[in-house]
């Protein structure tokens, strides 16, 4: 009631009104439409959501009209937009995180070790530790506090391609050039059990069992150059799913949080499978090239499980998976899980696999390869990492173009978000990270120190750094 009558009051003081309504980045208007003075600007819009939505601890949020923030009087918006006011202006509501991250600026240490190419690099679900895998065969777990090596992971006999911590943190699985995959311990560096075979060509990707369907973790997911994927279980130490019907290599691979399995291959399509039984329940066409890489809208809190900025600590994988399955169904609201594709086609398409086979939408505008596609973890942003040497953002519910971020004079091969959805990263073959600002669309720090091509970039969970590898060898960590 309360803003209803502050949105008379202003009626009365203001003939200049627009007719606005105020939805959610779902589409689900919230009230009625109503009159706006053009003098109106975020911080009543402020109020206005947070009384509309009855939130007893007032939340921030950020405004968005055509997928333009509005940071000015909304008088002065559609005037510099040129925006019709015909019919009723939509203004979208986004939440926003109740934190910041700061952005990186400075390289605090060049971490020596690895005798040949870094190849990827994963901080653990709570923030607190790091791995990279590298072509020198091993994977190395680095100590954040000291930053210096902690352990030296030996046992694959060619490059180490990826590696996946297990959303618990519990485990970390690596995959080779040779097509096995191993398990450790991060807590000793040790191997928990033998060298897992099956593949019969390298590893292009891994991904673990949501910590909300199943805790304490035990299932994972490989894909295959060979054009299978297969499920694992850590504790029977093999292979118990053997995912097979596409014709070519299979690129990448991702557990949803329902529960299904998304493969993308070089066949051109995106199987969706279903994990008791590995039986295939959807095939996902369009592209007319490879697929390289799929991300989900979920992934930030699949990645976390149960971890959040408040650093707590769990006594049991009962409590774990109570609170993995809260932070999910919190991040997902009632909207379907969103996948997103991206292709040696140039385009990228967004999908909803549970509504449809059909995509929602054909994103096109890179030049060259898409490389790599991330939501935001708050999903409400998708970004895309191409050949052409641009990064681009687009809206991660509508899959609509927002902005083009260049500055890299070089393929780019790695993009990773901050924590808050504020902030995104991205490393080049040109050796250098760049940091782009979302709000302002514009580049917020350039990070050069790297003396060859950078193959591998990770944000901390909990936002307070980044770690980077590729050519030179070294790790390095950045900081606020």
């Amino acid at each position: 009631m309360e803003a209803r009558e502050e949105s008379k009051e202003m009626n009365n003081n203001n003939n200049n009104n627009v007719m606005c309504q105020l939805a959610d980045p779902e589409g689900n208007t919230l009230g009625a439409s109503m009159y706006l003075p053009q003098s109106v600007g975020p911080k009543e819009l402020h109020q206005m959501v947070n009384q509309l939505l009855n939130n007893e601890e007032k939340l921030p949020y950020a405004f968005y009209i055509s997928d333009k923030e509005l940071v000015v009087q909304l008088g002065d918006y559609l005037q510099k937009h040129k925006v019709s006011v015909e019919k009723a202006v939509t203004i979208v509501y986004q939440p926003q995180s109740v934190f910041r991250i700061r952005p990186v600026s400075r390289c605090s240490s060049t971490i020596a070790g690895h005798t040949e190419a870094v190849l990827s690099v994963a901080f653990s679900p709570d923030g607190q530790q790091l791995a990279s895998g590298s072509g020198d065969t091993t994977v190395r777990l680095w100590d954040l506090n000291t930053q210096t090596p902690l352990f030296t992971c030996t046992g694959h006999k060619n490059w180490v391609l990826c590696i996946a911590w297990s959303p618990d943190g519990k485990h970390l699985v690596s995959g080779s050039k040779s097509g096995e995959l191993q398990c450790w311990d991060p807590r000793t560096g040790k191997p928990s059990g033998n060298l897992l075979t099956g593949h019969k060509k390298w590893i292009t990707g891994i991904s673990w069992e949501p910590v909300h369907l199943n805790s304490p973790c035990r299932r994972f997911v490989s894909s295959s150059k060979d054009g299978d994927a297969r499920i694992w279980d850590v504790t029977l130490r093999k292979s118990v799913i053997c995912l097979s019907g596409h014709t070519l290599a299979v690129t990448c691979v991702k557990w949803g949080g329902d529960g299904f399995i998304y493969t993308g291959s070089q066949d051109c399509t995106i199987k969706v499978w279903e994990t008791t039984q590995g039986k295939l329940i959807r095939e996902l066409k369009g592209h007319g090239h490879w697929v390289n890489s799929l991300a989900l809208s979920t992934e930030y809190v699949l990645r976390t499980g149960a971890f959040d900025h408040t650093r707590k600590q769990y006594s049991s994988p009962e409590e774990m998976k109570k609170a993995a399955l809260e932070r999910y169904n919190k991040m997902k609201g009632n909207a379907p899980e969103r996948l997103v594709s991206g292709s040696d086609d140039f385009t990228m398409f967004l999908w909803e696999p549970s509504v449809s086979k059909h995509p929602k939408t054909r994103m096109t505008g890179h030049q060259q390869l898409v490389n790599h596609v991330y939501f935001s973890p708050d999903g409400q942003w998708i970004a895309s990492a191409s050949f052409d040497k641009s990064v681009k953002l687009w809206n991660g519910i509508t899959g609509k173009f927002v902005a083009a971020f260049r500055g890299h004079v070089g393929p780019v091969y790695q993009i990773s978000w901050s924590a808050d959805s504020r902030l995104l990263l991205s490393g080049s073959k040109d050796s250098t990270l760049k940091v782009w600002d979302v709000r302002t669309q514009k580049l917020k720090q350039d990070l050069p120190g790297h003396e060859d091509e950078v193959f591998a970039v990770d944000w901390s969970p909990d936002g307070e750094k980044v770690a980077s590898g590729g050519r030179d060898r070294v790790l390095k960590l950045w900081m606020g």
